[in-house]
């Protein structure tokens, strides 16, 4: 089974847990990583990381440095994730669980990428990935989510945004990426407010 038809049986069995029928393009995935050093030894938490399409491009972006957290909730994907790429720390677990467990063991990341789905980022539940995120920021740090263009004005997807802007001072939204299926932007935030 090939990576790709992997990833859209997974959105078929269950498209409220996995984001996308197909795994992000390069250009949207070198869009979400824009925010990652290119020097020093960064940590970069790479959350629905799916089969790697993301994973690909921070990999290519860190080459060697740093530590490279893959979260992804799927076995089956995270499977392959792991084979594909054997120095990524990768697990198999829900954001909210992995990134509590990373908070307490006291990691801070330079750059937190989220493939999520509008589950993770606006829950009827109130329980929203971007606060723990915020916290898992590291002073400089950044974290960038990924969204498809078309549902943007959706009440959904506006409740992405101010679940964002409620926990970041700043908030940017990037051009359209229309060298994607579907055309994405990236959602780029910065400077997690005090609690």
């Amino acid at each position: 089974m090939t990576e790709i038809r992997h990833f859209s049986t997974a959105f078929l069995r269950d498209p409220l847990h996995v984001a996308a029928l197909f795994p992000s393009f390069p250009p949207l995935c070198r869009q979400a990583i824009a925010p990652l050093p290119e020097t020093g030894d960064p940590v970069v938490v790479d959350l629905g990381a799916g089969t790697g399409s993301v994973t690909d491009e921070i990999q290519k972006r860190l080459r060697g440095r740093g530590r490279h957290i893959a979260v992804e909730m799927d076995e089956g994907m995270a499977d392959v994730l792991a084979r594909r790429h054997p120095d990524v720390e990768v697990m198999c677990t829900d954001a909210h669980t992995a990134v509590e467990k990373l908070l307490a063991e006291g990691v801070r990341a330079d750059l937190s990428v989220s493939g999520l789905p509008w589950l993770a980022t606006a829950p009827s539940d109130g329980r929203s990935i971007f606060p723990l995120l915020g916290r898992l920021a590291a002073p400089e740090g950044a974290v960038t989510q990924l969204a498809h263009a078309w549902i943007r004005f959706f009440p959904t997807a506006k409740q992405v945004q101010r679940n964002l802007e409620e926990t970041f001072e700043e908030v940017v939204v990037s051009r359209t990426v229309w060298l994607n299926a579907p055309p994405a932007v990236v959602y780029v935030a910065r400077r997690p407010r005090t609690a």
